[in-house]
């Protein structure tokens, strides 16, 4: 395997969103991804420098804080139309993409606010499940222990 600079990587945000009675939303990827198409997942995406460059630095040198957040926050709306409350980091994952690009994934969990599921293009389907129901789920490899993490943390 060719890394061509071993110090960059792709950073991507996911979230396990969850409501008071214990159900976590999972989403149905559409057949057109070229990764992992008609997969069940959870909602999340990119951090892109746009996601900060264009707002007031939080101190001096170019520095934004809470970039994560503000990602993760406009990806959840972008995907699935909902508000979460203060997200709380779950675990990370690293993976290599088959194009060669290295992949790091911030995974957090995070309360269900408001709002009703609106899809974009990107999805095709969703549910929510408790982690029983979830893992009869085509998901993502990983996925149903990320779910299985969460709703062990809830229940303590």
């Amino acid at each position: 395997m060719d890394i061509k600079d071993k110090e960059l990587h792709r950073i991507a945000i996911t979230a396990i969103i969850y409501k008071e009675d214990g159900t976590f939303l999972i989403t149905k990827r559409s057949p057109d991804k070229k990764a992992f198409p008609n997969k069940w997942t959870v909602p999340g995406g990119g951090l892109s420098v746009d996601d900060y460059i264009n707002t007031p630095p939080t101190h001096d040198n170019n520095q934004w804080y809470r970039s994560l957040e503000k990602t993760l926050r406009r990806e959840i709306k972008e995907e699935v139309n909902l508000e979460i409350g203060t997200p709380d980091y779950l675990l990370d994952i690293t993976l290599i993409r088959p194009d060669n690009i290295p992949v790091l994934v911030l995974s957090f969990i995070a309360p269900y606010v408001s709002g009703e599921v609106i899809l974009d293009k990107d999805s095709v389907e969703f549910a929510w499940v408790s982690y029983e129901e979830a893992r009869s789920y085509d998901l993502i490899s990983g996925i149903i222990e990320e779910i299985e993490l969460a709703d062990k943390r809830l229940k303590n």
